[in-house]
């Protein structure tokens, strides 16, 4: 890193360190009752059945707090919360998803979607900003790793990040985005604000509800069309599901970098998925049609998970994606497969350098 991108470096983080105090205290008294959890840094997500019934999660397992709150509290709780991501909750629109001023994402449905009581999740970042480098000192991969990732993301790789809810998908995301080089234009689109790389020439993007007429809604679809347009060097999507596979899939092809997360229980089944979730996006889409593009696009495959035993967030595969198509189905080869806490990672027969001089020529 040269002395100007330094230099820009240690001026966005100061900046970044200065503000968060204040929000972070603002944010907190808007909590209430529930408050002296989402300062307690051993808790992860936080969940309301009903006013009386008030969960939290620890090291991945959940347990059922002594708090007891009212109809009125639960709905004026969510109701302040609500006024920081300017979204709206009503019968037209019976969930909600939005990122609170501390990063946390609060997540609300209510009747008659639900049965009888507002059901609230405030999922907390625990690790949120940290870097590659920082992730592997938590042992959620081993130094080892963290510097072949690093190369891969400065490579231009494209990088698709895959596993379980609270699996840590979001976490790793922002320490891959936070490895671009300097001098990059990073595009990121997201359905709510959480990613947060610690760049100088970064925009965030968020997809837009429709209002009360129906209009006006801002899909991922869009937004990632649009990004196009914006001059980057790297797009990053904070999530797929749906039919904005397809899109993300062409962006990669027409030669800008890119990363997404998805829903997935193995690199593998994320790679099956991906080629399944761009059909989403009309009948003339054939699955022979994805395949080929699947196996140019994507690259590099990070699995995440829950171990078990312990609850810790663990990069499990890292597999690469050959780009040739096997039976209708994208190639892919293991490079590290975490086997358990004595064996640790297993070194696959996947050749990486590959990739490294196929993004060179």
């Amino acid at each position: 890193m040269n002395s100007q991108s330094k230099a820009a470096a240690e001026s966005y983080s100061e900046k970044d360190e200065l503000s968060a105090p204040v929000t972070e205290n603002a944010a907190l008294r808007e909590f209430g009752q529930l408050a002296p959890l989402m300062s307690n840094p051993l808790i992860e997500e936080i969940w309301l059945n009903s006013p009386h019934r008030i969960f939290v999660a620890k090291s991945g397992m959940s347990e059922l707090t002594n708090i007891v709150m009212t109809t009125d509290e639960v709905r004026d709780l969510v109701e302040r919360l609500l006024m920081w991501g300017g979204r709206r909750l009503d019968l037209s629109h019976p969930f909600v998803d939005a990122r609170l001023p501390d990063g946390s994402r609060l997540h609300v449905a209510i009747p008659e979607v639900t049965a009888s009581h507002w059901a609230v999740n405030i999922r907390k970042h625990l690790i949120r900003g940290k870097s590659l480098d920082e992730l592997a000192a938590l042992n959620v991969m081993t130094p080892e790793i963290s510097a072949f990732l690093g190369r891969a993301v400065s490579a231009g790789l494209n990088i698709m990040v895959s596993g379980s809810t609270q699996a840590g998908k979001t976490t790793l995301l922002n320490a891959l985005v936070s490895s671009v080089p300097f001098h990059n234009r990073v595009i990121t689109i997201e359905e709510v604000f959480e990613l947060k790389p610690r760049l100088p020439d970064c925009v965030a993007l968020q997809t837009k509800p429709a209002n009360l007429q129906g209009e006006g809604e801002i899909p991922l679809r869009r937004l990632i069309k649009e990004s196009l347009r914006m001059r980057p060097t790297q797009i990053v999507v904070g999530e797929i599901r749906e039919a904005e596979s397809l899109d993300l899939l062409i962006a990669l092809n027409s030669g800008v970098p890119g990363m997404a997360t998805i829903h997935a229980n193995s690199a593998r089944d994320a790679i099956a998925k991906l080629q399944t979730l761009p059909l989403l996006a009309g009948e003339n889409i054939s699955h022979s049609f994805i395949a080929p593009i699947v196996a140019n696009a994507i690259d590099l495959v990070i699995h995440t998970t829950i171990l078990r035993d312990s609850g810790a967030r663990k990069i499990t595969e890292i597999c690469l994606v050959t780009g040739r198509v096997e039976s209708g189905k994208a190639e892919i080869e293991p490079l590290f497969t975490y086997r358990d806490e004595n064996k640790g990672y297993e070194i696959g027969l996947g050749d990486p350098e590959r990739i490294f001089a196929r993004r060179r020529l």
